[in-house]
């Protein structure tokens, strides 16, 4: 797993935020029990901690409805725990066709999923969605691995590489 400095930022700049409403992202992954929820409760703890959880309204969702219903992964709660994060009140969902109107920011995981947002979106929706790694400072990956089918470490590489991520992508709400 990479983790040199990112030479240069590539996809990060965001349009200026309204700031008389709630800013809105939406993280995916594909069955939305591993990735895109320990990214949403990153970013839900981070702004928390900086008292902006009014400014922000954070969600997660698939691609795909393997899970629909379900609390995140077992293995997946027991390593975001670890580090503070509780996403035991989360329920896995899919992507519906209305949250590309709702959501400001809808970012993948992987390419997979970001082809799978385009194909699922209006070619008008396609700048709001992005590669959720490129917000990274630590880490030179495009993608969040998918710790699903790995061994245990994985769900902790995700949850590092996930808090290098939100961190930048934080700084770049907040300067936009």
């Amino acid at each position: 797993m990479a983790s040199t400095l990112r030479p240069q930022k590539k996809d990060t700049a965001l349009p200026v935020r309204d700031k008389a409403r709630k800013y809105r992202v939406l993280f995916v992954c594909m069955g939305n029990v591993c990735r895109s929820p320990t990214a949403a409760g990153v970013l839900r703890k981070f702004l928390r901690q900086r008292k902006l959880e009014k400014e922000f309204e954070v969600d997660s969702a698939g691609t795909h409805g393997y899970h629909i219903g379900e609390a995140p992964d077992s293995r997946t709660q027991r390593a975001a725990a670890a580090r503070g994060y509780d996403l035991s009140g989360m329920r896995a969902r899919k992507v519906t066709p209305q949250d590309f109107q709702y959501f400001d920011l809808v970012l993948a995981m992987d390419k997979v999923n970001l082809d799978h947002l385009r194909q699922m979106s209006a070619p008008a929706q396609y700048p709001k969605i992005r590669l959720f790694m490129p917000f990274a400072k630590n880490f030179d990956d495009d993608e969040v691995p998918d710790p699903y089918y790995g061994l245990g470490y994985g769900f902790d590489v995700v949850i590092d590489m996930v808090e290098d991520a939100a961190d930048g992508l934080l700084q770049s709400l907040l300067d936009a």
